[in-house]
């Protein structure tokens, strides 16, 4: 392992200018405009594996590619798959961005780009960790195969199509993901949990066009004082969810997880700082990381209809919607909370209003067992990288794959996360520290030495 650090260290400065290199590509996923730059992303990720020592391929799908790499050692005992993504979300609104969001801007030990923490900056960790051992001995201790995706963003399935058409291909003993966060500054975290998700699109209809509000209003149903009625109606006065059934196979928190969860130091004030929120509020009984990790939520991200232009339109609004997502916890099935929704919505609407509601699909929570050798070798491995023991926590958010990767291949998933929740992720002025990205290439050096142990 020395002269694997020893080459980490040397070449400190260099793997920052990979990093850079790497977010100029403006790989915006779900904007066809940035097709080329996706490609060109692909392809770079591609030569990055090659210059290592792995064998690597472009892999065409009918969205955007999927690079592909492997090395192994017939000698070593234990395969682990890699996995991150190298697309990227939009840069909208781009007016609130300090610099341009494709040209890396470092400000002391932070970076800042499209991409920085979610997620090239976090998967190129793992390829450089990767170089360190190839580099110096020509050896790794653990074989790797590596799947860097295109489509995360979109929620796409290409990349689930590759794993089941390439289940022998993909055989390892375990997945090792960094796109998830540290609890804090200095204090590292194994993400154990994932919220899973379940998406929806409530739509009204009422007159034919919009109408003259002094003629017509009172008269007929209004579609966006209905719309705001069902919204309303989505949660009781203490924040419970009100859809019938929904809460039927939500697993409870454990004691032992509230106690975890007790001794993690929760600061409200630099809690409603970084949101720039008032107050805090949730469902009654629990507490705010209980909340955010192991509830379920049902939120509005946004209500549509009639006029929002400048000055006033008196109008009945012939049309009004409503997009929600509800964030799901263990035992809670995606198709089935949808169901649930659908029918609660159609109860609530007046009967004066046409309701269709579409499904936009879902994910399904994961939780991952901590009594297993991805667990051991990666508390270790964060020990030695960062100098202290990392907590376990949950996330409040849904990486889709990670059930993708255990029902298609029987194999369980390591979150070893390096960014920071205030990291600006999917925001403007999106950011990563490079002292962490060091130390993440420390730790997951670590984690190979550690998971190529035998027993």
């Amino acid at each position: 392992m020395k002269d694997v650090l020893d080459y980490i260290e040397k070449n400190k400065q260099a793997f920052v200018d990979e990093l850079v290199a790497l977010l100029r590509f403006p790989s915006v996923s779900a904007d066809s405009a940035y097709n080329e730059g996706i490609a060109a992303c692909a392809e770079h990720v591609r030569a990055k594996l090659v210059s290592i020592g792995l064998s690597a391929e472009v892999v065409e799908t009918a969205g955007h590619p999927i690079v592909y790499g492997e090395w192994s050692n017939p000698a070593n005992s234990r395969t682990l798959l890699i996995y991150g993504h190298y697309d990227v979300q939009p840069v909208d609104p781009l007016e609130l961005w300090d610099h341009p969001p494709f040209e890396p801007h470092i400000d002391g030990e932070t970076i800042y780009a499209r991409g920085a923490a979610d997620d090239k900056g976090q998967f190129l960790i793992h390829l450089l960790a990767v170089e360190a051992f190839l580099k110096t001995g020509g050896n790794l201790p653990v074989n790797v195969k590596v799947v860097i995706e295109g489509e995360e963003e979109t929620a796409a399935d290409n990349l689930e199509g590759f794993i089941k058409q390439n289940r022998e291909r993909l055989k390892a003993d375990g997945v090792v993901v960094s796109d998830t966060a540290m609890f804090d500054h200095g204090v590292p975290a194994i993400t154990y949990g994932l919220r899973g998700i379940a998406a929806a699109e409530i739509s009204l209809s009422g007159p034919g066009r919009d109408l003259h509000s002094g003629s017509f209003g009172g008269g007929i149903a209004n579609p966006a004082t209905e719309m705001a009625r069902i919204a309303a109606a989505l949660h009781d006065e203490d924040y419970h969810i009100a859809i019938d059934g929904f809460y039927d196979d939500v697993e409870p928190v454990a004691d032992w997880e509230r106690d975890a969860f007790g001794v993690l130091k929760f600061d409200e004030g630099d809690y409603l700082k970084k949101t720039g929120a008032i107050a805090l509020q949730g469902e009654a009984g629990y507490t705010t990381f209980e909340r955010v990790w192991a509830r379920p939520t049902c939120e509005v991200n946004g209500i549509y209809g009639g006029y929002a232009g400048g000055g006033g339109k008196t109008i009945v609004p012939a049309k009004a919607g409503c997009k929600v997502t509800m964030r799901l916890v263990p035992n809670q099935d995606p198709e089935d909370i949808l169901r649930k929704f659908e029918s609660f919505v159609l109860k609530t609407a007046s009967p004066a209003v046409t309701v269709e509601v579409v499904s936009q699909g879902g994910a399904k929570p994961a939780i991952v067992s901590r009594d297993s050798f991805l667990m051991a070798a990666g508390t270790a491995a964060l020990e030695r990288g960062f100098g202290r023991e990392p907590v376990y926590m949950r996330e409040g958010g849904s990486i889709p794959i990670v059930n993708v990767f255990k029902e298609e291949l029987g194999l369980d998933t390591l979150l070893l996360g390096f960014a920071q929740h205030d990291d600006n992720i999917h925001s403007p002025n999106e950011k990563f520290s490079l002292a962490d990205f060091h130390r993440g290439i420390v730790t997951v050096a670590h984690f190979f030495d550690e998971v190529g142990r035998p027993g």
